[in-house]
């Protein structure tokens, strides 16, 4: 019997003694196996990724495997991706919580409580890579840890599953030029930097726009510099910290303060949608162009409605199965099952309005959104 568990945002302040008594619990069910946590010592912050081609994997006690994935925050997106941790707990037989963690400190005690749950692997989206190495390699001194959909290079992952995040900005960015082809002015939205996916995402963005070489690791643009090449001018990025409500009004002020702009481009699956709404307040649908990422169903509509030119979709269905699976391999000992280079790479699509339908009914039959809506 297989489970998929989801919790979302910050538990309330007794699920941290309920995880405790869990604890007890394992204890007394694994104490023949003489199961132990590790603790990692603070040096473990200077090793990097390399160390993860040599970290040893670690088998489950017992036959009962039990994973967890965790998200980067609460969205559409990952919705998709826990239907795809559903199915592949399902066809596995093995257990996988899902959680959805509410900013960096939450998903830090969210990686702590798993620690003290004992569970088999943990798949992690890291909001915050470059503070995180610390908590991360204690999860990787307890279990088998992986990455997804943003890596995070200096820990001691196993692996990391996803696209080439500076591949699809530059995608991103050949969408905007289709879609604006005598050039303009451009503006970014994003929930936050400093998350690695979304920092080289924007960088692939810029990159493509302003017909730089395709270097992965050129520094990144400062946020707050407007950047100028030969047609399309970068004004701004704005953040929003996941915060839908500002993802709609720092479009709304940006289209306030700049009444020429061509083309606004979100990186993360709530922005177009935000993004929408802002341009159709102001009576600007069609007149202001909109490029996205990922595969919101209001950014879909607006696909097929020609209200939105296109978006880069990721697979996140994949990421869920893909990482379920790779840590039920993992914890049953099949180390075979690690992809070469410690990367499964899941190449992003470009979606535009000759193939949005096809793609939204393809994703409805994934997450039976299809067969929920026939009933």
């Amino acid at each position: 019997m297989s489970h998929c568990l989801r919790f979302s945002g910050q538990q309330p302040l007794g699920f941290l003694a309920f995880a405790r008594c869990m604890v007890l619990a394992f204890s007394v069910g694994m104490a023949a196996t003489g199961c132990t946590i590790e603790k990692v010592e603070p040096e473990s912050e200077t090793l990097t990724a390399q160390a993860s081609k040599t970290q040893a994997i670690k088998k489950a006690d017992g036959e009962d495997i039990k994973v967890a994935y965790v998200t980067n925050g609460i969205a559409s997106f990952w919705v998709i991706a826990e239907a795809g941790c559903k199915a592949a707990a399902k066809d596995l037989g093995v257990e996988c919580t899902v959680r959805m963690p509410d900013g960096a400190a939450d998903q830090m005690r969210t990686l702590e409580e798993l620690i003290a749950l004992g569970v088999d692997g943990v798949a992690v989206s890291p909001i915050d890579p470059g503070n995180q190495t610390g908590i991360l390699n204690d999860v990787a001194a307890a279990t088998n840890l992986i990455t997804q959909d943003s890596d995070a290079p200096d820990a001691n992952r196993l692996a990391y599953i996803g696209m080439n995040n500076y591949d699809a900005g530059r995608m991103c960015g050949k969408l905007v030029k289709e879609a604006l082809p005598d050039g303009g002015e451009v503006m970014i939205f994003v929930g936050r930097l400093g998350q690695l996916n979304a920092d080289q995402r924007r960088q692939g963005v810029i990159d493509e726009l302003l017909n730089r070489s395709n270097d992965s690791q050129r520094p990144f643009d400062p946020s707050d510099a407007v950047l100028k090449g030969d047609k399309y001018t970068i004004l701004d990025t704005r953040t929003d910290d996941f915060d839908f409500a500002k993802a709609k009004s720092v479009a709304e002020d940006a289209i306030v303060k700049y009444p020429n702009i061509g083309c606004m481009v979100g990186l993360f699956a709530y922005n177009p949608p935000n993004i929408l709404e802002a341009i159709s307040g102001a009576g600007k649908l069609g007149e202001i162009k909109v490029v996205g990422f990922d595969e919101d169903d209001h950014t879909l509509q607006a696909i097929v409605d020609g209200n939105c030119y296109g978006t880069i979709v990721q697979n996140p269905y994949q990421y869920g199965y893909q990482s379920v699976e790779l840590l039920s391999k993992l914890a049953a000992g099949d180390e075979s099952a690690l992809p070469e280079g410690g990367v499964l790479n899941i190449p992003a699509r470009a979606i535009r309005q000759d193939n949005a339908q096809a793609f939204w009914d393809e994703l409805k039959s994934l997450t039976g959104e299809s067969e929920t809506s026939d009933q």
